[in-house]
C-alpha cells in the first residue's frame, strides 16, 4: 500500500480530511491536480458552527485578529446570530487561500504526505483496496490505498470514476464574481435588489474588494477562452451605472445555481466530501463550511476503522448524518436564491420574511440553519436536549486545576466528562482507554473572557443542570449523557469507539 488512505483535492475540505485522519493516526497521502495552491478565494469567511471545529483543533489562534460578526442573512433578510447559545459569531473577510495556508501548515505538522501536480485519471475498486491511476510529474503510475476519499470539488473526478449518482437540477442563471483592486467601490454588504438583477460589495482588506452580480435572464455560458473581466465590469455598469473597468482584477468567476447532491456519500471504499458530494448556489457562504463539517465528520471514523478499532459499519453513520445535513443545505440554498435573485413579483414574500424573523422562535429557526448551529444527529434514544448536539463550550472545575471542554477536543480522542465524581462509571469506560479521555470534574458557569483566537463571544447555555456525565465523540457532538440517555454507556462506547479492549492491569491502575 502506498497509504492506508488517499484524499484527492487540496482545498479547505481535503486539508481538513487529510488532518482529521492524521490526527486519528492513519498514514495518509493527499494528492492534487494543481503543483502549487490556486490562490482563488471562493470562501471568504466562516458559520459560527466552522468556528467551534476549527477551535476545537486548537487551529483559531494562526489565523490572528479575526473580524466577527452577530449578523448574517437569509435570501438578503437580515438574521443576528446572537440568538443563538453558542461561543463564537461567524467571521468575515477571510480569504479561502489563507485558510488552506493555515490547514496546510497543519497537515505538515502531522506529517501528511502531499503530492501536488498530480492528476488522478483511473480508479477501480474492490473489498479489500483502491487502486488510483494519476498523471503527475513522475509521469503515470498507479498508488494503492485501503481507502480513498474525494474532495475534488464540484466537478470532481473520483465521484465521476468511483460511479456516484449525482442528482438535482442544473443551473438555470449566471453570475459573476470578482476581487478587484485600484477602485472605488460603495459597499453592498448583503447585496442589492436593482431594476436588472443584484449587486453586492464588500472590503477584502489591503484596498481590493469582492463584488458579485447577477443579471436577472443571463443564461450560463460555455467559454473556452475562459471570462474576461471586461463581461463583469460591463454586466456592473449596466446594472449600478458605475464604471468599473480601470479597476485591477485580481480574480473573477462565473458561476450558476445548479444544486445537485451524491446519492450515496459512501460505496464501498471511496468516500466523497465537500463540493464533490454536494453543490449549490454559494448564498451565505456556506459552501466551504459545510465541506470542512464533513471533513471533521469522517476523519475520525475513517481513521477508528483504519486503526481496526471500530468496524467499517462506522462509516454508514457518515452518510447518514451528513447526506442530510448537505440534503437541508440545498433546499436553504434554493430558497435564499428565490428571494435573493428574483425580480419584483418576490418583493411581498421578502416583506412577510422580514417581519417573521423579528419573532425569536423564527430568528432563532433560520439563524440555526444558515449557521449550522441547529445540527442534530441521531445517536439513540434519549430525552437529554445535548445528545446529538456539539457539546457547548464549558469550563470544568479538576484536581488538578480548571480545564476547558474545547481544548480537551485537541487530540482527536473521544471524552467522557465525570461530573458527579462516578467512580463505578470510570470503571466500565476503562475498557476503551486505549480510545478516550476521562476527566473528572464540576462544571462552572460561564464567563465573558475571550477565548483562543480572540473570536470568542460569551458562552451561552453549557452543560445543563443535573447532568451527571456526558460522553463526546471526536468530533465534538454528544453521544450519551447521564441521565438522558436510553442506552446505556458501554453500549454507546461500543457503538461509537468499537468493541472494548480490556487494559492490562497497569494501565487499569
Amino acid at each position: 500500500m502506498d497509504a492506508a488512505v488517499i484524499v484527492v483535492g487540496a482545498g479547505p475540505t481535503g486539508l481538513m480530511t487529510a488532518g482529521e485522519l492524521r490526527l486519528a493516526g492513519a498514514d495518509v497521502l493527499l494528492l492534487d491536480r494543481l503543483a502549487e495552491p490556486s490562490g482563488e478565494s471562493r470562501g471568504l469567511g466562516f458559520t459560527p458552527r466552522t468556528m467551534e471545529v476549527l477551535d476545537q483543533r486548537g487551529l483559531l489562534p494562526r489565523y490572528g485578529p479575526l473580524d466577527t460578526s452577530p449578523l448574517g442573512h437569509f435570501g438578503g433578510v437580515p438574521v443576528d446570530f446572537g440568538v443563538l447559545d453558542g461561543a463564537h459569531f461567524s467571521v468575515r473577510g477571510v480569504p479561502q487561500h489563507r485558510t488552506e495556508a493555515v490547514l496546510g501548515g497543519w497537515i505538515e505538522e502531522l506529517g501528511v504526505r502531499v503530492l501536488r501536480g498530480t492528476e488522478v485519471v483511473g480508479l477501480a475498486a474492490d473489498g479489500e483496496e483502491v487502486t488510483v491511476t494519476v498523471d503527475g510529474p513522475a509521469g503515470r503510475r498507479t498508488l494503492r490505498a485501503s481507502w480513498l476519499v474525494g474532495c475534488d470539488g464540484g466537478r470532481s473526478t473520483v465521484r465521476k470514476l468511483g460511479g456516484f449518482a449525482f442528482e438535482g437540477t442544473e443551473s438555470t442563471m449566471e453570475m459573476f464574481l470578482a476581487d478587484i483592486a485600484d477602485c472605488a467601490i460603495a459597499p453592498r454588504p448583503i447585496g442589492e435588489a436593482l431594476p436588472g438583477g443584484m449587486a453586492m460589495s464588500v472590503p477584502i482588506g489591503a484596498g481590493a474588494h469582492r463584488i458579485i452580480v447577477c443579471e436577472r435572464g443571463a443564461r450560463p455560458r460555455r467559454r473556452p477562452q475562459g471570462l474576461a473581466y471586461g463581461e463583469v465590469a460591463a454586466a456592473w455598469q449596466r446594472l449600478t451605472g458605475q464604471d468599473i473597468s480601470a479597476a485591477t482584477p485580481l480574480w473573477i468567476s462565473a458561476f450558476g445555481d445548479a444544486a445537485r447532491q451524491a446519492t450515496q456519500y459512501r460505496r464501498g471504499r471511496v468516500l466523497l466530501a465537500g463540493d464533490a458530494a454536494h453543490i449549490h448556489l454559494p448564498a451565505g457562504g456556506q459552501g466551504m463550511n459545510t465541506g470542512v463539517q464533513d471533513a471533521v465528520n469522517l476523519g475520525w471514523k475513517l481513521g477508528a476503522v483504519v486503526r481496526g478499532d471500530a468496524p467499517e459499519s462506522l462509516l454508514d453513520t457518515y452518510h447518514d448524518e451528513r447526506h442530510a445535513v448537505g440534503r437541508r443545505l440545498l433546499v436553504n440554498t434554493r430558497a435564499q436564491g428565490l428571494l435573493y435573485l428574483s425580480g419584483a413579483e418576490v418583493q411581498p414574500l421578502r416583506d412577510v420574511l422580514a417581519g417573521l424573523v423579528v419573532h425569536d422562535a423564527v430568528g432563532r429557526h433560520l439563524a440555526g440553519m444558515v449557521s449550522g448551529l441547529d445540527i442534530r444527529y441521531d445517536v439513540g434514544p434519549g430525552t437529554h436536549p445535548l445528545l446529538g448536539r456539539r457539546l457547548p463550550q464549558a469550563r470544568l472545575a479538576t484536581a488538578a486545576g480548571p480545564v476547558d471542554t474545547t481544548a480537551l477536543l485537541r487530540t482527536g480522542r473521544g471524552l467522557l466528562l465525570d461530573l458527579a465524581d462516578d467512580a463505578g462509571l470510570r470503571r466500565r469506560a476503562a475498557a476503551w482507554s486505549d480510545r478516550l479521555t476521562v476527566v473528572t470534574g464540576a462544571p462552572q458557569p460561564a464567563d465573558d473572557a475571550a477565548g483562543s483566537g480572540g473570536a470568542h463571544r460569551t458562552g451561552g447555555g453549557g452543560v445543563p443542570a443535573g447532568t451527571g456525565a456526558v460522553l463526546v465523540r471526536p468530533d465534538g457532538h454528544v453521544a450519551w449523557t447521564s441521565p438522558g440517555s436510553g442506552l446505556g454507556v458501554e453500549e454507546s462506547l461500543a457503538r461509537w469507539f468499537g468493541p472494548a479492549r480490556r487494559p492490562a492491569p497497569a494501565a487499569a491502575a
